[in-house]
């Protein structure tokens, strides 16, 4: 089976497209999924948890370069209590290092915010029968070091093709 994730436009439908006013950076990627009735946070989860362990390496260092600057330790993206019925998570619980923003079967908004910069990342399906699900980030920058910060990132994007 072959996996495709391609470059597409943030879903107007979406809660996050409201964020895009004065977005520093933004960015959505699609893919067709073979389980269109998983809601769009069991879809994070599931991602969350396959998530590579050289990736976690990386926010490790992360993690230990920015605490020198006064930044937040975010912890890793995989930090998820896999115990955790997917009914008892609540807008303003953690999920990894992000917040949980806003919850519905078809979309949810995780976000972070620190001195530098706001982002925030929607996992949206159009309906719940949907087989497209649109993963995308909006950043706001608040100085100088968030538009640093977020040119390094947005060029170590990788994209499975």
């Amino acid at each position: 089976m072959v996996f495709s994730v391609d470059k597409s436009s943030i879903p107007q439908g979406s809660t996050i497209s409201k964020d895009l006013p004065g977005a520093y950076y933004f960015d959505s990627y699609s893919f067709h999924t073979e389980q269109p009735n998983k809601k769009s946070l069991q879809i994070w989860l599931d991602h969350a948890a396959k998530m590579p362990k050289w990736i976690n390496f990386f926010m490790a260092c992360r993690n230990k370069i920015v605490s020198m600057m006064g930044l937040k330790n975010l912890g890793h993206l995989g930090d998820i209590d896999s115990r955790k019925p997917l009914d008892e998570y609540r807008v303003g619980d953690r999920v990894g290092i992000f917040t949980l923003l806003y919850l519905s079967d078809t979309e949810i908004l995780l976000g972070e915010s620190d001195k530098h910069l706001d982002v925030k990342l929607s996992v949206f399906k159009e309906n719940s029968e949907s087989k497209l699900i649109s993963m995308s980030t909006v950043v706001h920058v608040h100085n100088f070091s968030g538009k640093l910060y977020t040119r390094y990132h947005s060029r170590c994007r990788f994209q499975r093709a």
